[in-house]
Parts: C-alpha cells; sequence; structure tokens
C-alpha cells in the first residue's frame, strides 16, 4: 500500500500558515461554484474543505472521504466552529474503495489534491472518481511536486485517460504538478 499521510500531521497540514503559500479561496475560484456537489477524497483536517465549503454556498454540498476516522473527526470539529458542518458530509473509506458509489454521475467536481500517490492503486481511484462525475464534471488534480516527480505525474495522467478522463488544462500551482481533468459529455 502507498503511504498514507499519518493523521498525527492533520493540524499541522490544517495550519493557517500554510495559506502563506496556498491561498485555497483563490486557488479554488476558478473550479468551484454555488450550488455544486464537490466530492473531495483525502481531506485531512478540511485546509481545502471549508472554503470549498464556502464556495459552493448553503444549495452546494461537499462530500469530504478519509481513510482514518481522526482525520475526519478534525475536519468536522472546524466545520461545525465554522458554522459550515451542514454543507459538509464526511465519510470513512474502505482501504479499497471510496465508499462513493451512491454519488454515481452526481459529482460536478472532484478535488484531489495531494492524495492520488498515497492511493494503493491510482487507476481504482480514478474509475471511482470518474463514475461520479456528472458528463462535463471536472478533476483537480494536484500532486506535491516535493513527494511526486514528473514520470509518477504522468503515468497518473495515464490512468485517469484510462478511466475517460481527459486533460482540460494544466494550471500553474506552486510547488505542485496540475492538471484539469474532465468527464466527457
Amino acid at each position: 500500500m502507498a503511504h498514507v499521510c499519518p493523521w498525527w500531521l492533520g493540524p499541522l497540514l490544517a495550519s493557517p500558515l500554510r495559506r502563506l503559500w496556498q491561498l485555497p479561496p483563490a486557488l479554488l475560484a476558478p473550479y468551484v461554484r454555488a450550488g455544486m456537489t464537490v466530492l473531495e477524497p483525502g481531506p485531512g483536517m478540511g485546509f481545502f474543505t471549508l472554503d470549498v465549503a464556502r464556495l459552493v454556498g448553503e444549495a452546494g454540498r461537499v462530500v469530504a472521504v478519509d481513510l482514518q476516522p481522526r482525520m475526519l473527526d478534525g475536519l468536522r470539529r472546524r466545520a461545525a466552529r465554522d458554522g459550515l458542518a451542514g454543507r459538509i458530509e464526511t465519510r470513512l473509506a474502505a482501504p479499497d474503495s471510496l465508499q462513493v458509489d451512491d454519488l454515481k454521475g452526481c459529482v460536478d467536481l472532484v478535488l484531489a489534491f495531494a492524495v492520488v500517490h498515497e492511493m494503493p492503486d491510482s487507476r481504482a481511484f480514478f474509475a471511482q472518481t470518474a463514475a461520479t462525475l456528472k458528463p462535463e464534471g471536472s478533476l483537480l488534480l494536484v500532486e506535491p511536486a516535493g513527494h511526486v516527480n514528473t514520470a509518477a505525474f504522468a503515468a497518473e495522467l495515464i490512468a485517469a485517460k484510462a478511466a475517460g478522463l481527459t486533460v482540460a488544462a494544466r494550471p500553474t500551482i506552486r510547488r505542485s504538478h496540475a492538471a484539469v481533468l474532465r468527464k466527457a459529455g
């Protein structure tokens, strides 16, 4: 199995200091709109999740799926503190499944930020997430350059293509490899 970020790093990953080099509202604004349903695999304790919930607004929904209960507990606490708990649904994943079969064709955007390299099988990940997307839905794939080299990112894009996703854009995100993948209509 791939290395999974330990739960005890969750508070560090959700730290306000991280906003010095990654500002979620600015990074996500081109992709997230009010009323959307967003799936976020591997949200940790919600560094991006809370801002996604703000961007989707009261009519939107965020489904945050993590393998680690303690990450989800931290996310729920932070969402409640910020008054966003009603917009965020948390789900516990299984080692071999995101547990999102009920979302087939319902998701506007999948936010896969620094998570695919932690998956034991990127092909299975992309197949599961692609199935959740609506026609013309998008997946924002971002991997940290310090953990994922160019060749490994290219392999992830090949796995995404096998799941029916095509590269629609290659945004520049500091210290990262990034691609916007789109599901055919």
